[in-house]
């Protein structure tokens, strides 16, 4: 089964909340009390997210975190190479041959292609439909709206 982590769904959540924000910055105390998410663990996040140029920090009184970027520039995929570094669907990878069965694999290839797939509708959903409760399927590029509180493994739907 494929599932983000929970640290790159606190990210999602984060930066959907930004972007749908009237106000330019929001505490990571305030994130973690609005959504009952744990305030270590959403800060670390955080950090990840500047640390990838995708949320901006600032410090003082009015301080907090920001979108370093229009939501519309921002993709799903980004945030989850933020958080988690690049996707992966086998224990191999093009770089990593260390499996024992990679030489007799009939699998690896076209798990490889359905991993490209996955990662292209990522890439092609923003934080800005995430933000309008709109995205796309998998496979399109048209966004359609989604019941809420249905929960999907590969599209990704409103929360």
């Amino acid at each position: 089964m494929l599932r983000l982590s929970k640290k790159a769904d606190y990210a999602l959540l984060a930066l959907r909340h930004l972007a749908a924000s009237p106000r330019e910055t929001v505490s990571a105390r305030e994130l973690a009390e609005s959504y009952d998410l744990p305030p270590e663990l959403l800060a670390k996040v955080l950090q990840l997210l500047v640390r990838a140029k995708l949320l901006a920090s600032q410090q003082g009184i009015r301080g907090g975190y920001g979108l370093a970027k229009t939501p519309a520039e921002i993709s799903v995929v980004d945030v989850i190479h933020a958080i988690d570094g690049p996707m992966t669907v086998t224990a191999c990878s093009e770089s990593d041959h260390s499996c024992d069965q990679y030489s007799k694999c009939n699998i690896r290839d076209p798990l490889w292609k359905l991993k490209d797939r996955i990662v292209s509708a990522l890439a092609a959903t923003t934080v800005a439909e995430l933000a309008s409760d709109l995205t796309p399927a998998v496979g399109t590029h048209q966004a359609a709206p989604v019941a809420a509180g249905h929960v999907a493994r590969l599209n990704f739907v409103r929360r």
